[in-house]
């Protein structure tokens, strides 16, 4: 079995995308089970692309939230390619997770819109959390979300796309290698910066093809395809299924909406609408206020209010396109109330440096640091964090580590700084999952040993031992038995073969008794008489010990006339 980075174990190809395989996989080291993202060589020719890979993976693992799949470890491994030469092969170990692909769903048929918004919903609150975090996902399609067989939705491949694309220099080979031209939104087809509304766009597109089983625009190739993104509208979803709602064909058509300015501004305004909807009421379009939008779009502090949807509008127009001025120069009056708001500002900056850089008792009031909970049970856990004024929120998460009922991590970490009242999510323990032992005895170590692993179990100690009929090398017994109900990450040990009997020593014995031991080894055993003594005794044999098995003994008997 193929080993990465000298611990995990590759298994069976489960996944094949533009940019990368994924295979099933084993965490020999932590006896967990993972999935194994192998990027395509033609990715990893260039070496600024695996170090801005290493980057980005490094970045996305820092996000736990339970809607985003994570990342446990990245790294490369060499490889030799069909020429012979060696190659750096980038891989990421992920959670695995035991669902569908959205995409296999919509392959089905359209998605009813109350189970449609389910999904989107979970899909904009992973959005949320990546956005505060500062993180654009970029590639937002049904190919990256997952529906768990308990109906949780996970987003992966966070930092993955845009480390693909911050390596390709054209439309056209941006979706050649990660597929996804039928996603882009308006200024990614223009190849202008991109923000968190951009994902916004990708996941208006996912809902309508939730809604419709149809993507909204198509093409014979990736430039023709951007070109609808930027000049063509999109139809309703309700004009290809009848069953949409007005309410929820608004929403769509707002988060599609060409000019970023007109979508939704934040994954939770496109949540809130889009449940409302769903509900059977007409969503209520609010002014997004200035400082939020600057805060939500482009990490300033929220609570500076440096500007306005206006003035983002004008910054974005071309030159000729902004409103002419009417006069060659301010009035006086303007000049010096411009210079009074700078004077005003730099005061405001430096004291609000001091404070920063000198915490006060009035810091302490509005923030505090999340408490140390690892370790503890889920209610001291979440009795130290009331007692800070903060709330916690209970997530259940297998571990073989870590005993039932113990907090694993919590989301912010311990030390972070908050705001009181905040949520804080509190990974506890289940336990190890349960599992039942597989089937090896009667196989080949080697398949014995994958089986095992295949299960979620840890291979242990082997054995070996005679046998008079299972051939060398293959399972004799295992500990615990097969169907016996264990814990993953629980060891199983094996009895093997080594293709050997250990024949007894039967001199003395009376013949009948010597021929019946023998025999139970399925030895070819021959009888011969002695005529030197008398008694049916046994007088000698040809071989003890260690024997080959069926191997042919003569034992010789007393038959003196």
């Amino acid at each position: 079995m193929r080993l990465l980075a000298g611990r995990y174990q590759v298994g069976d190809l489960i996944g094949r995308g533009g940019m990368a395989d994924v295979h099933v996989g084993t965490d020999s080291r932590l006896g967990r089970r993972v999935a194994i993202k192998l990027l395509k060589p033609e990715l990893a020719t260039d070496p600024a692309f695996r170090s801005r890979f290493r980057r980005e993976a490094q970045e996305a693992a820092k996000m736990a939230h339970p809607t985003i799949v994570r990342i446990f470890d990245a790294g490369e491994e060499t490889i030799v390619d069909d020429d012979g030469a060696e190659v750096q092969l980038p891989f990421i170990i992920m959670e695995f997770v035991d669902g569908r692909l959205l995409k296999d769903m919509i392959a089905d048929g359209p998605i009813e819109q109350t189970e449609a918004v389910r999904i989107i919903s979970q899909v904009l609150t992973a959005l949320e959390y990546s956005h505060r975090a500062g993180v654009v996902h970029r590639d937002v399609k049904p190919g990256n979300i997952m529906v768990t067989t308990t109906g949780q939705v996970k987003v992966m491949d966070f930092g993955i796309a845009r480390a693909v694309s911050d390596s390709s220099a054209s439309i056209a080979e941006t979706s050649t290698i990660v597929g996804t031209a039928q996603y882009f939104s308006p200024e990614q087809a223009r190849g202008e910066a991109v923000d968190a509304r951009t994902d916004l766009y990708s996941t208006g597109i996912v809902l309508f093809e939730m809604l419709t089983a149809q993507a909204p625009f198509t093409g014979d190739n990736p430039v023709a395809v951007a070109y609808q993104h930027v000049n063509q509208q999109p139809l309703p979803p309700s004009a290809l299924n009848p069953r949409v709602s007005p309410a929820l064909d608004a929403v769509v058509l707002r988060a599609m909406a060409k000019d970023r300015f007109d979508r939704f501004q934040t994954a939770g305004e496109f949540r809130t609408d889009a449940e409302t909807a769903a509900a059977g009421s007409i969503p209520v379009r609010k002014p997004a206020p200035a400082g939020e939008f600057n805060a939500a779009l482009f990490g300033v502090n929220p609570n500076s209010r440096v500007g306005s949807e206006a003035t983002f509008r004008q910054l974005n127009v071309d030159q000729n396109d902004r409103i002419p001025r009417t006069q060659n120069r301010p009035p006086v009056a303007w000049i010096w109330g411009g210079v009074a708001v700078l004077i005003v500002i730099i005061v405001a900056v430096f004291m609000w440096v001091q404070t920063v850089s000198q915490p006060t008792e009035l810091t302490g009031n509005v923030s505090i640091p999340v408490p140390e909970v690892v370790g503890l049970t889920y209610e001291e856990a979440a009795a130290a964090i009331s007692g800070e004024n903060l709330a916690s929120e209970r997530v259940d998460e297998t571990s073989v580590e870590v005993e039932a009922n113990r907090v694993i991590r919590t989301d912010p970490e311990a030390g972070i700084r908050v705001a009181p009242g905040q949520d804080i999510t509190v990974y506890v323990s289940s336990g190890a999952r349960p599992v039942n032992v597989p089937q090896i005895v009667g196989i080949d170590q080697a398949a014995a040993a994958e089986a095992i692993t295949a299960a979620g179990l840890v291979v242990g100690t082997s054995t070996q031992d005679y046998s008079p009929n299972v051939k060398a090398g293959v399972v004799i017994s295992a500990t615990p038995g097969a169907g016996e109900a264990t814990s993953e990450g629980a060891t199983v040990t094996m009895v093997v073969s080594n293709g050997l009997v250990k024949i007894p020593d039967v001199t003395g014995q009376d013949v009948a008794a010597a021929n019946t031991a023998l025999l139970a080894l399925q030895l070819e055993v021959k009888t011969v008489p002695d005529l030197s003594c008398s008694g049916g005794k046994i007088s000698s044999q040809s071989v003890t010990g260690d024997a080959p098995q069926r191997s042919a003994v003569q034992i010789n008997f007393c038959n003196k006339p």
